[in-house]
């Protein structure tokens, strides 16, 4: 059983146990009971609250919600409203942002066609998709989607468009022999998949597969079982949070030791003393302000055009080293454009792509007048007459109604100043020969309104040259035909990757009306030749190339020929595209010759969905991280395991763009480029973030452990204060960082790697750096207070406020990690940096005079002098910093 594309009919319904007649009622009903309805089936789902409580399994989430209960212990129930107020808002945040295999499923099942005209008991009758079988007898007709996987037996004229499973750009011509057992599914001729729709022609064909043995339904088996990858950031920040918290917990037991074995203390008061310690540690505003810094890089992304459907996928992008792309649709136009044309011994080119009929004639890549060309306006208007597709102009341009095929005629013709309307007035059709593959020619007769009458035919070169013993010649009149000529002009244009149409005329007598398959056997005249290609976006180009120069690759994985996807290649500038590798070649490569091929080739054709899948896991495997673009449904297993799978928006199927993280609004493969240069942003200004609220944490956390080394009872910061300093700084000073404009030459420097953490030794240089500055100034005023008699509360006070003013100085130099900030850029470029300030400085100031909260927290009033002490010893650290930026540039240079 199985393998039914490689069986002769037959022998297909003796194994069914069918006939061309198709089963009775009451057989189909026993068969339901046997093979279940035909609809995909349904995957247990995790309940709401089981997925929402799985928001919460994440170390820094422990980290926070064990400083909530920290803080619920010593009675501070506002602090502990607020730590779990943003632990819950994260949760909610992933919630609604998860489950997309659920709905990626659920989009293929409504791919399903939802009737099928069937023959039961010898009769056609109309029955639901879901009641099919294995052995009924299915009718096709054009615009049906196909129900289930089906043999053919019978078809006329029948193209299917297929797409959404194969990626091949044009409606597939079926025929009904078997093809070889090792066919990929877009040569299987003799077979139509369900979802798949028909777009010409009719057919018959016998069930062999339904529900999960589709094809379809294979691919929906591949999503539910594909394992979504974690994205760099969620490693990163999980391996960073248990580092975090080990190191919190080892200082908080050391600090607890030594001051009750050392320094004498009691150990309750040493117990609260190391809970200080830890909640200084602890950056309860880090997830928050991540998950702002995400949300702000998703508005930007979409104002470019790219859809975010899964936050850290923002920063991912940033680390892409390779993307995966689709031709048919992403890369390309899936719009095709006649761009050569072959006559009287010369070869044409036409500018231009898609169905826009604004274009040049090109001779030896030259401009030229079409009407200097005599057999060009013939070939168009032949091309014209001998056509069923008609051209409409909507809001957004012209669209083909019909076959793409004739639709690039068309615009062609328009190109070459032909008046559609007005040529198949001057010559009305008489009479046609339908396509048919059998004969795979079309055929009309015209008369004139000047008494003239001829035969157009149009077609595959190779069946219209058998038709032809003469050519036309420019001038109009007609040479003997030279066949080798013709020939070698085909093979040129077929390795350019063009799909060929050729155009033949034979004059006939006024008298005749009626077209017999006798009139066109013989005696025509050779006209020419169209190359048309699906040709590359132009704007894909130019993506193409920036690419190249941020460090990324591009590869091409398309269910279409080699020929063609080898052509489309070269013209979009991709690396290695001297070979195509085909989904046939992959079937015979053992694992370890096909890890060498990735790295090495960037075209693959003929290529199914599991081959897709294989090559985004086997450049996973390599250490690459890869973004998969597509749209069909066979994209979907791949855009669900690739580190970030990105969906067309327009073209792109329902299935695609569920699995995917990232929807391109525009189908603009350009849109990614965009996409990219924001991830890197984003990641840049979450490495900003993380520099400027870490020292704020390393320098709390400093002071309280200076304070129990030197044997303080009265600590300089109380842990209420410390989570008013870390919570107010967090969503002023470091969101304004979530607002930074991108770096100079962000794409022009390779993608970070993805295993590297997100705090470097140098970035934890840097953080110590600075964490010892803030606790140095903050100590030293504290101890200088309380020397001087002020009051603990006032010396905290002043403690504070000092912690406050170095992080407002240190975030001018947390604007640039490398480069300096001493210039009116880096002072005044970002004005969300100064409006926070702003704001700081008013809630400093409502926390330091007004009397509630001098209750609440612990604090006094202190005077002007004071104030300018604290501004006079904060503003050091922005100087030390600069200094240090500059030092570290300089041994780079050196280096």
């Amino acid at each position: 059983m199985g393998k039914w594309h490689a069986k002769d009919i037959e022998t297909v319904f003796k194994e069914l146990g069918t006939s061309a007649d198709g089963l009775s009622q009451s057989e189909a009903l026993a068969r339901v009971a046997k093979y279940g309805p035909n609809k995909l089936p349904e995957p247990k789902k995790r309940s709401a609250v089981a997925r929402f409580l799985l928001q919460f399994h994440d170390i820094l989430i422990y980290v926070l919600l064990a400083a909530a209960v920290v803080t619920g212990v010593l009675g501070h129930t506002v602090d502990t409203a607020v730590i779990l107020g943003v632990v819950v808002l994260n949760a909610i945040i992933g919630f609604i942002q998860e489950g997309k295999a659920e709905d990626a499923l659920e989009a293929i099942r409504k791919m399903l066609s939802a009737h099928a005209l069937v023959m039961r008991d010898g009769r056609h009758i109309t029955i639901p998709a879901e009641e099919l079988v294995p052995g009924d007898v299915v009718l096709l007709q054009s615009g049906d989607r196909v129900p289930a996987d089906l043999r053919l037996f019978r078809v006329k004229g029948l193209q299917i468009q297929e797409a959404a499973l194969t990626g091949e750009s044009l409606p597939v011509e079926k025929k009904t022999d078997p093809v070889p057992e090792e066919s990929v599914v877009g040569d299987r001729l003799c077979m139509a998949f369900s979802g798949t729709i028909v777009t010409h022609g009719q057919g018959e064909g016998v069930v062999v597969a339904t529900g999960a043995d589709t094809e379809i339904g294979q691919i929906s088996t591949m999503v539910s079982e594909v394992e979504s990858v974690a994205t760099p950031l969620l490693r990163q920040m999980a391996q960073f949070g248990r580092w975090l918290s080990l190191a919190i917990l080892f200082v908080a037991a050391a600090a607890f030791a030594f001051g009750y074995l050392v320094r004498g203390y009691e150990a309750a008061e040493m117990f609260l003393a190391s809970v200080s310690l830890a909640v200084a540690a602890i950056p309860e505003g880090l997830p928050a302000i991540m998950t702002i810094t995400l949300a702000i890089g998703v508005q930007r992304m979409a104002k470019r055009n790219a859809i975010i459907r899964r936050l850290p996928a923002v920063e991912t992008l940033g680390a892409v080293t390779v993307i995966c792309s689709d031709k048919t649709g992403t890369l390309t136009k899936n719009e095709m454009t006649v761009r050569n044309i072959a006559a009287s011994g010369h070869l044409f080119e036409l500018t231009g792509t898609g169905y826009d009929p604004h274009g040049d004639l090109l001779v030896g890549g030259k401009s030229a007048d079409p009407a200097a060309f005599g057999v060009l306006r013939k070939m168009a208007t032949y091309a014209v007459l001998c056509s069923d597709t008609q051209l409409e102009k909507g809001d957004e341009g012209w669209e083909v109604h019909g076959d793409p095929m004739e639709g690039a005629l068309l615009i062609s013709a328009m190109k070459l100043g032909i008046d559609i309307d007005e040529t198949k007035k001057a010559y009305p059709r008489v009479d046609l020969i339908p396509f048919e593959s059998e004969h795979k020619f079309m055929a009309t007769l015209h008369h004139s309104h000047e008494k003239e009458a001829f035969i157009v035919v149009k077609g595959a070169p190779e069946s219209l040259l058998r038709m032809c013993d003469r050519q036309m010649k420019g001038d109009g009149s007609t040479a003997p035909l030279e066949q080798n000529v013709w020939s070698e002009r085909i093979e040129e244009l077929a390795q350019r990757g063009e799909r060929l149409i050729a155009l033949a005329v034979k004059p006939v007598e006024f008298s005749k009306t009626a077209l017999l398959f006798e009139d066109v056997k013989e005696g025509f005249i050779m006209v020419g030749l169209f190359g048309m290609i699906d040709p590359p976006r132009i704007e894909a180009i130019e993506a193409v190339k920036a690419c190249k120069s941020a460090g990324i690759r591009v590869k091409m994985i398309t269910g279409d020929h080699a020929s063609t996807a080898l052509a489309i290649a070269k013209k979009l500038g991709l690396e290695n595209c001297e070979e195509a590798i085909t989904g046939e070649r992959m079937e015979e490569m053992k694992e370890e010759a096909l890890k060498e091929v990735v790295e090495a080739v960037d075209v693959y054709a003929r290529v199914s969905p599991e081959h897709k899948l294989i090559l985004v896991k086997l450049l996973q495997e390599r250490g690459e991280t890869v973004a998969m673009t597509g749209d069909g449904v066979n994209d979907a297993p791949a855009l669900k395991r690739a580190d970030v799978g990105i969906a067309m928006g327009q073209s792109g199927t329902e299935a695609a763009k569920e699995a995917a993280e990232i929807v391109l609004a525009d189908d603009n493969f350009a849109s990614i480029k965009h996409a990219v240069e924001e991830g890197r942003t984003v990641y840049d200004n979450l490495k900003k973030a993380i520099l400027f609220i870490l020292p704020t944490n390393g320098g709390e956390a400093l002071i309280i452990l200076g304070a129990i080394l030197l044997g303080f009872h009265q600590m300089p910061l109380t842990p209420v204060q410390i989570l008013w300093v870390n919570m107010v700084t967090a969503v002023t000073l470091a969101l304004s960082l979530a607002f930074e404009p991108p770096e100079p030459g962000v794409m022009q420097r390779p993608p970070r790697d993805a295993k590297e953490p997100m705090v470097t030794l140098y970035l934890l240089w840097r953080i110590l750096f600075v964490s010892v500055i803030i606790m140095a100034g903050t100590f030293a005023l504290f101890v200088w207070e309380m020397q001087r008699g002020a009051s603990i509360e006032e010396a905290r006070t002043v403690a504070v406020n000092t912690l406050v003013m170095f992080e407002i100085f240190y975030l001018f130099s947390a604007r640039y990690i490398n480069a300096s900030s001493f210039n009116l850029q880096g002072l005044t470029g970002n004005r969300y940096v100064l409006a926070a300030i702003a704001v700081l400085a008013v809630l400093q100031a409502v926390f330091t005079y007004f009397p509630p909260m001098q209750k609440l927290f612990g604090t006094a009033s202190i005077d002007w002098k004071m104030w300018v002490e604290i501004t006079l010893v904060g503003s050091t650290i922005f100087f030390l910093v600069e200094f240090e930026k500059y030092v570290v540039r300089v041994l780079e240079k050196r280096g």
